[in-house]
């Protein structure tokens, strides 16, 4: 309005013809309505776009994370809603992984709870047997004090995996990285399998590539890799049956793999076999000593190094196990 009123005011003092400054006068009423117009539609459709974003906002804001905003266009309002976009994605997943950790947190407690509860229970009620002098016969009470006994290590085994997966997911655990013999670890760690195995008639076999050695890595820790997975296929492969660990370099590191001709894991079980307290596969049942802690320990020792795991197996045809570690 006031440019119009600045040129219709010098328009007038310059033209002396009346007709003149009529012509003038159009001229600008119908500039004056296109650029009205033109800004209308323009600053319309800019509204219209914050209106969206504005809602959009106020969506995510009341728990809709699913919520996103068309990004049609090559201006700042469609790079304003990419970003939006990026933005309400980055919220839904960072909610989905809080609400399967919420998830995770209360079945470990359900989980936890149980395992506690059953050794705890069992020891309760010998104890309670011999104070109250139900078992007097000295076979007998020997028999009870080695359960106990039993019961106790379980329980002590059990409370020593949840404070070390514990430390796992909260990135505590130490590593002491330093180079060591991956062959002499593998060796050591047949070795104390050796006695098992030729109890249940399971012949071990273990080859290390030349050249692995040496190798960077926390020994100990590699070694509770090595013992949990080793041990699963020990006593999971029948009697005449056979465990392999082998060792072969890699381009980016070294892989180790332990092999048997045990019963083999189901294919709907094996997706699950790192997680922890997962059951379904019976490698990891109480029965054999497992509270299901093992493979999720050892995922998270590999996993603490720098490398990856991870299982491949059919029914009736054995299960292959491996991991790997970087060399620097």
């Amino acid at each position: 309005i006031l440019t119009f009123l600045n040129v219709w005011v010098t328009a007038r003092l310059m033209f002396a013809s009346q007709h003149d400054l009529l012509l003038a006068t159009v001229l600008l009423l119908f500039a004056g309505g296109i650029a009205v117009s033109v800004g209308y539609i323009l600053s319309a459709a800019l509204t219209d776009r914050i209106v969206t974003l504005n809602r959009a906002a106020e969506e995510i804001a009341q728990g809709d994370l699913g919520v996103r905003v068309p990004t049609a266009g090559n201006d700042e309002m469609a790079e304003l809603a990419r970003t939006f976009n990026k933005m309400a994605a980055q919220l839904e997943e960072a909610d989905k992984n809080q609400r399967e950790l919420d998830m995770l947190r209360r079945n470990l407690i359900a989980w936890a709870g149980h395992d506690l509860r059953t050794p705890l229970a069992s020891i309760q009620a010998i104890v309670e047997a011999l104070a109250d002098g139900v078992v007097d016969e000295p076979q007998t009470v020997d028999r009870y004090l080695h359960t106990a006994q039993r019961e106790i290590r379980s329980l002590s085994l059990l409370i020593d995996d949840l404070f070390e997966l514990a430390q796992l997911e909260a990135g505590g655990l130490r590593l002491e990285l330093q180079p060591n013999s991956l062959s002499d670890l593998i060796s050591d760690t047949m070795e104390s399998f050796s006695e098992l195995a030729s109890r249940q008639a399971v012949t071990l076999e273990g080859s290390v590539q030349p050249g692995v050695d040496p190798v960077r890595m926390d020994a100990q820790q590699i070694g509770r890799v090595l013992s949990n997975l080793l041990g699963n296929a020990v006593r999971h492969t029948p009697s005449g049956g056979v465990v392999k660990v082998k060792a072969t370099a890699e381009q980016a590191g070294v892989r180790i793999e332990i092999s048997d001709t045990g019963e083999g894991i189901r294919a709907e079980d094996l997706p699950h076999v790192f997680e922890r307290f997962y059951r379904g596969e019976k490698s990891r049942s109480r029965a054999t000593g497992g509270a299901g802690l093992g493979l999720a320990i050892a995922k998270g020792i590999v996993e603490a190094h720098g490398g990856r795991i991870g299982a491949k197996s059919a029914p009736g045809r054995g299960t292959r196990f491996f991991f790997t570690l970087p060399t620097t």
